[in-house]
């Protein structure tokens, strides 16, 4: 696995040369622009409700008013610690909600970018068609909703985690891994469409090469920490990335259809 993720890793840094040789900026900064503006809108609204739920839920049950009767600082340490960790965990299920809604919006888009990709690699050409470009929207919100419900569900079981003290601090690592599994799964998924395997085939592949979406999911979530930029750049890096990373896999018996 950690093999995978460093070529994934690397995929990235080949992704920006390829990009820039074939100019295929249009194709990256369209949807990227789109997506700054979307995220940033949803981000502002998220960090104002999720803050008010937490203090809401803390109220609620009575916890802070709990701690603060005891007036000791290890379970003030202990119950400041703990909401923090809610607090990303909150802020990494945002990101997978937000993540699902924009990959069903720009599926065409990204589609045809991670097809023009792989029709430069291979010199070949890939005729546009309208009912494959419907049929490739069709299955990419199709795993869309299957990923969305799994990974609700592993949310949902790593947040009831995050209550345990000292346990919970650690669970929001998992989170991080969780949610990079998934965007890369959704990366590599255009490509094992390409290759004429099915739904159920390219949830098999992808998930005996967990490397490759973990490592881009990884490098994905990484750009989110250069200001406006990287945030603009990182959706359409992450589909050019994770076709040239297939690319070195396509010896892979299961993608030669």
């Amino acid at each position: 696995m950690l093999k995978e993720i460093i070529i994934a890793i690397q995929s990235y840094m080949r992704a920006h040369k390829f990009i820039s040789h074939h100019k295929l900026w249009k194709w990256i900064l369209i949807p990227g622009i789109i997506y700054l503006i979307l995220f940033v809108v949803g981000l502002y609204f998220f960090l104002i409700s999720s803050g008010n739920a937490v203090t809401w839920l803390s109220h609620r049950i009575g916890v802070d008013r709990w701690v603060h009767k005891q007036g000791s600082g290890l379970l003030s340490f202990f119950f400041v610690m703990g909401e923090i960790m809610i607090r990303l965990l909150l802020l990494s299920f945002y990101f997978s909600l937000f993540k699902y809604l924009f990959l069903i919006l720009g599926s065409p888009v990204f589609a045809y970018l991670s097809e023009k990709t792989d029709a430069i690699l291979n010199g070949k050409d890939y005729p546009f068609s309208w009912p494959q470009v419907l049929k490739d929207m069709g299955r990419g919100i199709k795993l869309a909703f299957r990923n969305m419900f799994w990974q609700t569900v592993y949310m949902i079981s790593l947040l009831l985690l995050s209550f345990i003290p000292v346990v919970g601090w650690i669970v929001p690592v998992f989170a991080l891994f969780v949610e990079c599994y998934y965007y890369g799964f959704s990366m590599l998924d255009y490509s094992c469409e390409r290759h004429k395997l099915t739904a159920t085939e390219s949830i098999e592949f992808i998930g005996k090469h967990k490397g490759l979406a973990i490592g881009n999911g990884i490098v994905f979530y990484l750009m989110h920490l250069v200001l406006v930029v990287g945030w603009v750049l990182a959706p359409a890096y992450a589909v050019v990335a994770a076709t040239i990373s297939l690319y070195h896999q396509d010896k892979d018996p299961e993608l030669q259809r």
